[in-house]
């Protein structure tokens, strides 16, 4: 009775068409192939919704580090520029900041 119980309170969450769409795009950008060549292509699936892939391009045109062709066979080219470690909000370097390393022992 307990076991019944506790799975009908754990219910599962399913992701939605955006998040889905969402995640498959951010793994593709961020593949090491696609890192290094700097551009990917977006080819939009069966299961991706108009109202999915509207939202997702739309949010990807609004980062002005990204440069996107629409294509003529419906797919997206992104590019990208390499940014220097000065531009990245995701890494933080302080300026003027001596960094003392320290030897590792010789034995």
């Amino acid at each position: 009775m307990a076991r019944h119980m506790k799975s009908e309170t754990q219910q599962r969450q399913e992701m939605t068409g955006i998040e889905r769409l969402s995640l498959r795009v951010s793994s593709m950008i961020n593949h090491p192939l696609a890192q290094t060549q700097r551009w990917v292509v977006v080819h939009r699936l069966d299961t991706d919704g108009e109202a999915e892939w509207e939202e997702v391009m739309g949010q990807l045109l609004e980062m002005p580090e990204l440069q996107l062709t629409f294509n003529d066979d419906a797919s997206v080219t992104v590019r990208w520029a390499r940014s220097s470690v000065e531009e990245r909000d995701d890494f933080i370097v302080e300026r003027d900041c001596e960094a003392q390393v320290e030897e590792a022992a010789p034995f």
